[in-house]
């Protein structure tokens, strides 16, 4: 892995990179090295024997994010193989597997559960080609492989991201259409606001135009609100709503997903200015070196360990609510345990950080 992205990093620095990569250079991007593969095998063998529930409940979401998407026989080579390269990577779908258990807790029917798990992730992974990209992000990394851009072209990552959206539309819809006419309406019109002009899309644009925005905690929250929490209400709320949840449950998970989606960002923020690009398993240092909304930047490693642990907090005490009125979603306390683990492991590396300064 690490040889494949010092062909990248090659690439880069000998102006050689650019929007089409040809069939030598992308098979050298591609190519694991012999060591590292017979390694990596080992080490799933060994795990495959002593699987985890959690595991073994990924398997189906793995099989439908790799099949969700038929491709047809007579796409365009470059085309489908830039689609296959992005679904062999699925990344660790913990958003379908909530998905799939508040559909269920909600009382949705198995079909239109799985569907919407599909679909979401699908908008989430396209999210994340558009943020990639050089115009955007400009990343070399992503899920632990060279991104799609890199390997494909700009061009070939722009349409696949719009390939997975499209079927996500259709999924949903598939989903959607059966609620009852109500509920049908109101999750069109949540939709469209996460997704559109109000949410993803309008934090995107804030982000790339974060130079010229004051630098401040509210602006970067306001971002965040735009780019993570978007896509958090959708996984916890959507659900919730077509399953025909009281407003009041409602309200405290559309709270959750905020304090939560903060949560998530500064723990992103906080893994670009602590991780090296293999702890996390994308391209890191990539918020200071492109003038990007980072938490930890403007407020500093500390004070942003301790926002992280107050919107946890704060979270904690929505969730408490919740399960008061709905004891059925008692599986959120186990994510809000991973953001404790997540939480402990930057808390570490902030405290080595302080610790280099001190000395």
């Amino acid at each position: 892995m690490e040889s494949r992205f010092l062909i990248v990093v090659a690439l880069v620095f000998t102006g050689k990179l650019k929007s089409r990569i040809d069939t030598k250079e992308r098979s050298q991007l591609l190519a694991a090295p012999d060591k590292t593969s017979k390694n990596s095998n080992v080490t799933r063998s060994r795990v495959s024997t002593t699987e985890s529930m959690d595991s073994v409940a990924t398997k189906p979401f793995e099989e439908a994010f790799s099949s969700g998407l038929v491709l047809p026989g007579t796409l365009d080579p470059n085309f489908e193989d830039a689609l296959r390269h992005v679904l062999s990577n699925p990344g660790s779908l913990v958003r379908p597997r909530l998905v799939s258990q508040m559909a269920t807790a909600y009382g949705l029917e198995a079909g239109n559960a799985h569907d919407l798990a599909v679909a979401l992730e699908y908008f989430h992974t396209a999210s994340l080609l558009f943020d990639d990209l050089p115009c955007m992000d400009n990343a070399l990394e992503r899920r632990g492989a060279p991104c799609t851009h890199l390997v494909f072209g700009d061009d070939s990552a722009i349409l696949t991201a719009l390939a997975l959206i499209n079927r996500a539309y259709a999924l949903t819809w598939r989903a959607v259409s059966g609620a009852p006419q109500a509920k049908q309406r109101q999750a069109l019109e949540f939709i469209e606001q996460c997704l559109g002009v109000e949410g993803i899309l309008n934090g995107q644009s804030l982000d790339l135009h974060y130079p010229d925005l004051p630098h401040s905690r509210e602006t970067t929250e306001r971002i965040a609100r735009g780019k993570t929490v978007s896509l958090i209400r959708l996984t916890l709320v959507l659900p919730a709503m077509l399953g025909g949840a009281h407003a009041r449950e409602l309200q405290l998970i559309e709270r959750i997903s905020l304090f939560w989606g903060l949560a998530y960002q500064i723990m992103d923020d906080l893994k670009d200015v602590l991780q090296s690009s293999g702890q996390s398993g994308k391209t890191s240092a990539r918020d200071v070196l492109l003038s990007r909304p980072n938490i930890a930047v403007v407020i500093g490693v500390r004070a942003a360990v301790q926002r992280l642990t107050r919107f946890i907090d704060l979270g904690d005490r929505v969730l408490r609510s919740l399960l008061t009125t709905k004891p059925g979603l008692d599986f959120l306390d186990r994510l809000r345990g991973e953001l404790q683990l997540e939480l402990a492991t930057v808390t570490r590396s902030s405290n080595a950080l302080a610790e280099r300064d001190r000395l």
